[in-house]
This record gives C-alpha cells, structure tokens and sequence, in this order.
C-alpha cells in the first residue's frame, strides 16, 4: 500500500464515494417509485420500468444487495481513508480524517444524492435497475446468505418476511390520491373520479324524481287520450298507473307502442296491457353503487323508490346514476336546471321542488345535503314552519326570499349567492 501514490488513492477514494452516492440514491428512487405509475409503463413496455418493477417484485434481495454493496465501498472507503492519513500525517492525524470522512459521506454520499432520488426517481431508478439486474445474478449467491441470514432474524422475532405488505387502497385512501394528483389528472377527470368514489355515499332518494313530478299515463283513460299523451310524452318509458300513482302497473316503450300502432289498425286496451313491462321497484336508501350494479344484472333503466310501506316516493333512472358521475348534459350550469331561472341582478328564482344536490353541484352553491333533499324541505325544516311569502331567511350566508307559496310547501323562493358574506351565518330571520 506504501508504493501506491497518493494520487492514485485519492482517485481511487472519490471513485468509492461515488459507488456510495450510487448505492445511496439508488435506494432511495427504487423504493420511492410511484408503483402504479412503474406497473402502467411497465405494461407499455418501458425497458427501464420492467427492470425495475422485477427488481421490486424482490424487495429483499435487492434492499440485500444494495446495502452490501454500500457498505463494502463505505468500509473500504473508511479504510482508505485511515492509510491516507497515515502517509500524510501520522497517527494523530487520524481522527480527523475520520471526521473529515463523516462529513464527506454524509453530504456527498447520502443526504445529496438521496434528496436528489426523492425529487426524481424515475431519472436515477431506471438505469440503475439495468446495473442491478446483471450485479445481482453475479452475486446471488451472497445476497442470498445475507437474506437467509436476515430473515432468521425476523423469525427469531416473531416476524413472518414472506408475508407481502397489502397495496390495496380503502376509498377514503383513494379519495385522497385522487385530490392530491393536482395537476397530473385534468380537473374534469378529477371531479368525475371523486363523484365516482361517492357512489357509495349517495342514497337513490337523494336523487330520484319525487312523487309528485312523476309523468305518467292512466291506463282507465280512453286509448286515444293514451296514444295522445305518449306522443306528448319526451320519455322512452313511460309509467304506467291505474286510477293513481298508488296502483303502478308497469312501464311501457315508446318504440314498441309505436310498432304496435304501425301493425295494427287501432291499439285496444287489453293490446296495451300485454305490452307493459312489469315494474321494478327498489328500497330508497340504495347506495347508488349498488343500484348502478342492480341495473346493470337487472337489464333495467328506470325503477321507482319506495318506502318501508311499499308506497311510491319516486322513480330514478340509470342516466340520473351517470350524471351523478358526468354531471348534466348542459353548456351552462343555470340552462341544467329547469326549476332555476337566472335573474339580472344576479340573484335566482328557484323552484321549491328543486334538488339541493343538483343546487350544489351545477351552481356550486354552499347548501347543506345532509337533510333534506329539496330546497323547500331545507327552508321548512331552518323555520321548523312553513313561511308566509316575503319572509327572509338567510342559509349558510345564502339570503332566501320567500315569494310564494301553495300546497303547504314553497313553491318559488329568490336565492342571492352573490350576497354570500365571507364567514356566512346561520339561523338568521329578518322580517
């Protein structure tokens, strides 16, 4: 070691540091890889990204060979260090080339090229999976000792290292990939992925047309009364009652009234009956996740809700399931909504019937969902009595005129969003 010049171990000591900013910043961007990131481009055929992920698919051999290769360039770096030391210093020089060492190490060797993985993985793992994947076949047989013995270890500690780490994600988990992406998922896609991950919060009388919007033909009315409101009627099925909503018979196609109307000289009523499609009725506290699926084994688009009594309390289709996900089929959010009616002064004239949730997510407005479904039912049940016209009443910052009311309900109210105050302010009547 006394012939080798001075020269040649300083070379010969960067090149170790080198190895152990490698070995270190290695680590760091293998482990710190986005996995489903690393199995898509993977699966597109990404050289890197295969070498990597069969890398990973061994965690243990792999963290086994980084950590012995580290630690020998650290050790044989260390050693170095000390005959360095020697030649140029003596024995008291020593320690502080040890020190020196630490601090090299430390900067250069690990706490720099590990901030630097952590930033951008992909830039240091992927070709740093083409050296590991040749190095690991030549020394497996020692990686292998190294991983035998490690494991024992675990055992010895009650620990079982052949038992994988689950890399499933709860809905909540997944909720919060989602909003954190930012920029990565385009905002449109973003929100359909949430509403998507909603489904299963979302009850179907959260959505469902009422009782008392529901169209519907009357069987006990003359046919030609019957083939006159089909006609007027914009759905492609068609409820069918006798007498009341409380006596449903079924749902009747439009296209299969019409081909029966073209094949015969004149429907009759007993010709209708047999066309009707028996009704499919579901519980109204479905989640919209399971509905979605129900339709789908049903082979059904539309199903009236009803309550623990069995009475009819409204009707839902699979295309009010996919606008929960979509949104409306509209360019302007006010033009979604039929019961809302946009002002000049900025203010709304709202229809009391109006869902809350449609409120919410076309508009954007700040209203409580968690109660009642309708704007009627969350002014009603703020009062806790049904208001006369002209009463003021303010929701969530959100002033509320009162202008008119029938049928024990509120059926127009002006909505002022613009008004909203910064904090807001609840429970608040002005007379």
């Amino acid at each position: 070691m006394d012939d080798i010049p001075l020269s040649a171990l300083f070379g010969l000591l960067i090149l170790l540091l080198w190895l152990s900013a490698f070995f270190s910043g290695s680590e760091t961007a293998l482990m710190t890889l986005n996995r489903y990131r690393l199995r898509h481009l993977a699966d597109k055929g990404h050289p890197g990204a295969r070498r990597a992920q069969a890398l990973l698919d061994k965690p243990d051999r792999l963290i086994g060979l980084i950590l012995l290769g580290n630690n020998f360039v650290n050790i044989l770096a260390s050693s170095l260090v000390t005959v360095i030391a020697i030649r140029l210093g003596g024995n008291g020089a020593i320690p502080v080339a040890a020190g020196l060492l630490t601090l090299v190490v430390l900067i250069f060797s690990e706490v720099a090229p590990k901030t630097l993985a952590a930033l951008h993985p992909e830039k240091l793992a992927f070709p740093a999976a083409w050296i590991y994947i040749p190095l690991l076949r030549l020394l497996f047989p020692l990686v292998w000792l190294v991983n035998l013995a490690a494991n024992s270890v675990l055992r010895l500690l009650g620990i079982n290292p052949e038992q994988g780490v689950s890399a499933t994600l709860s809905r909540e988990e997944l909720r919060t990939v989602v909003n954190e992406a930012g920029s990565m998922i385009p905002q449109q896609h973003q929100q359909m992925l949430l509403d998507l991950l909603d489904l299963e919060k979302v009850r179907v009388e959260d959505i469902m047309v009422p009782r008392t919007e529901i169209d519907g033909i009357d069987f006990s009315d003359p046919i030609s009364v019957i083939l006159d409101q089909l006609q007027q009627l914009p759905y492609t099925r068609v409820l069918v009652f006798d007498g009341s909503i409380d006596h449903v018979l079924g749902f009747l196609h439009s296209r299969t009234i019409l081909r029966a109307a073209l094949d015969g000289d004149g429907l009759t009523h007993e010709e209708l009956r047999e066309l009707i499609r028996e009704p499919y009725f579901i519980p109204r506290g479905t989640s919209l996740y399971d509905q979605l699926h129900n339709f789908q084994t049903q082979r059904r688009r539309v199903a009236l809700v009803v309550d623990e009594y069995g009475d009819v309390q409204g009707l839902v289709t699979m295309a009010d399931l996919l606008e929960e996900v979509v949104g409306e089929f509209a360019t302007d959010p006010a033009d979604s909504l039929a019961d809302v009616t946009p002002q000049e002064d900025g203010s709304y004239l709202v229809d009391g019937s109006a869902s809350l949730r449609e409120l919410v997510r076309s508009l954007g407005w700040d209203l409580p969902t968690d109660g009642p479904n309708t704007l009627n039912g969350l002014i009603v049940e703020h009062l806790r009595s049904l208001p006369e016209p002209g009463t003021s009443v303010m929701i969530n910052g959100y002033p509320i005129d009162i202008l008119q009311t029938q049928d024990n309900m509120v059926r127009t109210a002006r909505v002022r969003p613009l008004e909203r105050r910064e904090h807001g302010e609840q429970a608040s009547l002005n007379f």
